[in-house]
């Protein structure tokens, strides 16, 4: 729990492991709302604990994970792997099948991606997967789930993003030179 002040409210952050009695204690200084940003899991107790001070109360939206860094990884991910962060996943190496990549942000393999990729795992559809060659069996890019067709591989650089509740894979060079059309993935 984190609680500034702003120069129109009290802003509380909840990260979901306050109890009531946590809430009771908090000292406000009086004339201003409270803006609770409701990052983690709350009890019903939790809230009723804040309806309880008295204040205009107004619940935002956690913040996005953008600012939580990028993570490297310098190696080949094997069968059996998995790799999780909240922000950006580069790997410099490919991603063999029965390994898995799961990022907040977006996912770039510098190699080949055969195996899971999920992009914007707390529900970001504006994330992309990025790989020099796009071989995965199964994409994620937010809520949205696609499956490869059999046989068809793409060659070269390819970008998969969410276009119109879908995710499209289009070369990279389509970024670049006269438009190709994108396959589904």
């Amino acid at each position: 729990m984190r609680l500034r002040a702003t120069p129109k409210a009290l802003a509380l952050r909840l990260d979901g492991g306050e109890s009531a009695e946590d809430i009771a204690r908090l000292t406000l200084p009086e004339g201003l709302p409270l803006e609770v940003e409701v990052a983690g899991p709350v009890p019903q107790e939790v809230v009723e604990a804040l309806l309880a001070l008295g204040r205009p109360l107004t619940l935002v939206p956690a913040r996005s994970h953008k600012g939580l860094g990028t993570l490297v990884v310098s190696k080949t991910l094997r069968a059996g792997e998995r790799v999780e962060h909240p922000g950006t996943v580069v790997v410099l190496g490919d991603v063999n099948p029965g390994a898995e990549v799961v990022a907040g942000g977006d996912v770039i393999v510098v190699g080949k991606l055969r195996g899971l990729a999920h992009a914007g795992a707390g529900g970001d559809e504006e994330r992309f997967i990025f790989a020099l060659s796009l071989g995965a069996k199964q994409l994620r890019i937010g809520p949205h789930l696609a499956q490869a067709p059999e046989g068809e591989a793409g060659e070269g650089p390819e970008l998969a993003r969410v276009v119109e509740g879908r995710i499209v894979v289009e070369p990279w060079a389509r970024r670049r030179s006269p438009p190709t059309p994108p396959r589904s993935a």
